[in-house]
């Protein structure tokens, strides 16, 4: 999961960026509005985490300009603004929730697991394909019921697979799910990825579709 963070505070974005990170998922740091704009004209993302008080503006500018644009991404709104009034005017913005500072960041973590996964269309915690299973509260994956033990990167990588069984995810769209603006990718790196979940979860889960990228096979 890639994750958009607009937080002008840079002791809280970088809390968030590694309790974020922790939790499996990719962070992008934005300090302004025009930086969160810039980075959502360039980059799609599975949720954004959006401050309302920036040095440039109210977030919410940003959140109606995406709304406008038809952008549904899931945005969590992080503020300490936290009167019946604002979560009011935000989720009447177009917010799909709405967390006050101070909060505790499994909360914020849980909340925005949830926006994403219903931005998805999907109502379940778990994905499921094939008699694999993953937990991304817990960063956890069993196989047939068995636990296996799975690195962050891999478990992105699948959980990007499983989140569509049988929809072929490209190179370049499984990289952007697991590397952020300023981390290099090896040019090899899924493939190495897709390797060794191939050892852990059953080599014919994930098939490769040559020239386009991979799929999970949902009856793997």
């Amino acid at each position: 999961m890639r994750i958009l963070v607009v937080e002008d505070d840079p002791v809280l974005a970088n809390g968030l960026k590694i309790g974020l990170g922790l939790a499996g998922a990719t962070v992008d740091l934005a300090e302004t509005c025009a930086d969160a704009r810039a980075a959502l004209e360039t980059t799609a993302y599975d949720a954004v985490v959006l401050d309302v008080m920036l040095p440039d503006g109210s977030g919410l500018s940003v959140l109606k300009a995406m709304r406008s644009g038809k952008d549904r991404t899931p945005v969590l709104l992080l503020t300490a603004l936290d009167e019946v009034s604002d979560r009011i005017a935000g989720l009447d913005t177009g917010a799909d929730d709405y967390l006050g500072k101070p909060f505790d960041l499994d909360e914020l973590a849980a909340r925005v697991r949830a926006v994403a996964r219903r931005g998805t269309g999907r109502a379940e915690p778990c994905l499921s394909a094939g008699g694999i299973v993953l937990d991304p509260s817990q960063l956890a994956a069993t196989v047939g019921g068995t636990p296996v033990n799975l690195s962050r990167r891999e478990f992105a990588v699948l959980s990007a697979l499983m989140e569509r069984p049988g929809t072929i995810r490209s190179k370049s769209e499984i990289e952007d799910r697991l590397y952020g603006w300023q981390e290099e990718v090896e040019s090899n790196a899924i493939e190495v990825h897709i390797h060794n979940l191939r050892a852990k979860v059953g080599r014919d889960a994930i098939e490769t579709v040559r020239g386009l990228g991979y799929r999970m096979r949902p009856s793997a």
